[in-house]
């Protein structure tokens, strides 16, 4: 064993409040708490504002907002719409108050406002061949009400191992969401885990198209309603399909937007309180295609799942859920590649332990087997993977958390053989990040955490959480970290 030498870059990047998208907003039916929707009086007290108040009113939003806000008139105008139909028809309104009509009806969210936090770092689809490697970083935001989106950041990497993080472009925002594609297996798994894979929902899928879309899925309903009379629960079946056809979506941000502008936001009920702790992976199908995967934890408020993203551009995403009893919990990660010709993932489904598992396909995950158990000081209170193996030479390359007394996260590392990754070869002894005085507090003390690294040549970039609060950026030797593992 050798003693090893981490870099720290002296990146620190912290959330930003002033980073805010606009969001539609209806009085009296805020995201959090109780209330009935107040938009009636509201518009009512609009109608009535002369327009000289009106003009000035919106000469006040546009001095404050519209630098703040890339288009912000279609931002207006698009809320305006969503409550157009409560006004009066005949009723014709200027210019200037329809858009303050919009403007009531929007509000700014600070998507970084409470952390920044929980990174994975990936290549970046487009290399300009000057061997400086540019790399993408999701990053987790925390905004009001503990509301996680997965956000972006840009940066680069020389072969001597110098780290640039880009500037985040000056607008972040969300984007509208289309119905996407659904699987078979999937719909039966999760029903499964409700309870629900019964008749009702073995006539409505043997029926269905692989993969089928929501239309298909509507046609197979109303053809179970008019079965109805002879059949029990037909409501909580379609209820399930419903909410379950929800979590896969689509969405893509207009080509002028920078990726460090892109935020995907909640969209699925199963995302409405969050997407946490992205782990993007470069995924190199056999045919030399690739892809990047993105696995990520969906909360309800009250339940998690796992969830999937797949982009080619990080401009263009599909959303999904995934299944399995590997694929519960938090923590999936998949493999670079396939392995003996399965998917690979790395899943902690017992909540302690790290374990791994073998698929046909990406979304259904149904058994784990045991990888690594907690040995150690720092790591016996459970541990976890932080993010995608890295391949070498040696073998796959593991990045690991273990958490020990007072609810300390460290970072570790496992090294997996090459051809069978259920052997693990070498482990890290003690931990190769920890948390450090003036990185120990924040949002959650105590924590360093990662979702994922990369190598660049024997450059490994590390970026990592502290505090839960900001993120911070290291780098090693590939080498020098595969010598400090035992076996």
């Amino acid at each position: 064993m050798s003693a090893l030498a981490l870099t720290d870059t002296g990146i620190e990047l912290r959330p930003d409040p002033a980073r805010t998208v606009t969001r539609f907003y209806v009085p009296g039916r805020e995201d959090v708490g109780p209330g009935d929707s107040r938009a009636a009086p509201v518009i009512e007290r609009l109608l009535h504002l002369r327009e000289a108040d009106v003009a000035a009113a919106m000469a006040d939003v546009e001095a404050r907002f519209s630098h703040r806000h890339r288009d912000l008139h279609g931002v207006f105008h698009a809320h305006a719409a969503n409550v157009r139909s409560r006004l009066d028809p005949s009723i014709e309104v200027s210019e200037a108050r329809h858009l303050l009509l919009g403007a009531c009806f929007t509000h700014e969210y600070s998507i970084e406002g409470a952390a920044l936090c929980n990174p994975s770092a990936v290549l970046h689809p487009v290399q300009d061949g000057s061997g400086a490697a540019a790399f993408v970083m999701s990053v987790r935001a925390i905004g009001e009400g503990h509301k996680s989106s997965i956000g972006f950041r840009t940066g680069s990497v020389t072969a001597a191992g110098a780290v640039t993080i880009d500037e985040p472009g000056p607008f972040p925002q969300t984007t509208s969401a289309t119905p996407g594609t659904h699987e078979h297996g999937v719909f039966h798994a999760k029903l499964a885990e409700l309870g629900d894979d019964s008749e009702n929902a073995a006539f409505v899928l043997a029926g269905l198209p692989a993969p089928f879309d929501d239309d298909d899925l509507a046609t197979r309903i109303e053809q179970l309603l008019a079965d109805g009379a002879t059949r029990r629960r037909t409501a909580t079946t379609i209820a399930n399909l419903r909410r379950l056809a929800g979590s896969s979506y689509r969405t893509t941000f207009p080509d002028f937007t920078d990726l460090s502008e892109r935020v995907l936001w909640p969209q699925a009920p199963s995302e409405r309180q969050g997407m946490e702790d992205a782990r993007f992976v470069r995924f190199i199908d056999d045919d030399g295609t690739v892809v990047y995967l993105g696995t990520y934890t969906a909360f309800d408020g009250d339940t998690i799942a796992q969830h999937l993203l797949e982009t080619d551009d990080f401009g263009s995403f599909a959303a999904s859920p995934m299944a399995g009893a590997a694929a519960t919990g938090k923590g999936l990660a998949i493999f670079p590649r396939k392995v003996g010709g399965r998917y690979v993932a790395l899943s902690r489904s017992d909540r302690e332990t790290n374990t791994i598992a073998f698929s046909d396909d990406l979304h259904t995950w149904t058994t784990s087997t045991p990888l690594q158990a907690p040995e150690r000081a720092w790591e016996i209170l459970q541990l976890g993977n932080c993010g995608s193996p890295i391949e070498t030479a040696d073998g796959w390359l593991v990045l690991t958390h273990g958490v020990g007394p007072m609810r300390t996260y460290s970072l570790g590392a496992i090294l997996l053989d090459l051809d069978d990754p259920t052997r693990v070869r070498a482990r890290s002894s003690a931990p190769i990040v920890a948390p450090v005085a003036h990185r120990r507090d924040g949002y959650v003390p105590n924590v360093v955490y990662s979702c994922g690294g990369f190598a660049h040549g024997d450059v490994l970039v590390l970026p990592y959480g502290f505090g839960d609060q900001a993120i911070a950026v290291a780098t090693t030797s590939v080498r020098a970290l595969l010598a400090s593992l035992t076996a």
